[in-house]
């Protein structure tokens, strides 16, 4: 792809080459841009969250994030199994600006509700802070480090699905 993209769109990554492509954009971002060690950038829970993509009109990767829900958010929720913990949220340099973060958030957020999750947790690093603040997340919690980098909690409370919760 040449110059900056002006048309994308989101989708859950299911393929391979989807997931593949996720990881190389966080993998260009977090290890390559901001120096996070390898080893920390993969976890174990790559393998059973939901990874969403951000995809130029020709097919080239723009941005990544995905959900932990259930018992592998727990550890980033308090233990609330109906919050999901959005992380990994990565937007290649080239599409920076363009709403691409913010569109993957909203897929991440409808991922969520799909699943019948009450809120969505995440750990944002402190310079990011006023862009999710502008998606409606509210922080919480002291500054910690993570990676070697300031964070801070925030969450914001999303309505599921319709037909997703037991009401009567």
């Amino acid at each position: 792809m040449t110059g900056v993209p002006t048309a994308y769109s989101t989708r859950r990554a299911v393929e391979e080459s989807d997931l593949q492509a996720c990881f190389q954009v966080r993998k260009d971002v977090f290890v390559g841009e901001q120096n996070v060690p390898e080893e920390l950038e993969y976890d174990t829970y790559d393998a059973t969250a939901v990874h969403v993509l951000a995809v130029a009109a020709d097919g080239t990767a723009l941005g990544t994030g995905r959900l932990l829900h259930g018992a592998d958010a727990a550890g980033k929720t308090g233990g609330d199994l109906t919050v999901g913990s959005l992380g990994r949220l990565a937007v290649s340099r080239q599409a920076r600006g363009l709403g691409v973060g913010a569109a993957l958030v909203r897929a991440i957020e409808d991922e969520a509700r799909t699943l019948g999750l009450a809120a969505v947790d995440l750990h944002a690093q402190t310079h990011a802070l006023g862009f999710y603040e502008r998606l409606g997340y509210v922080a919480y919690g002291p500054e910690f480090p993570d990676a070697g980098m300031p964070h801070r909690a925030m969450r914001r409370e999303i309505r599921p699905a319709q037909g997703v919760s037991g009401g009567s």
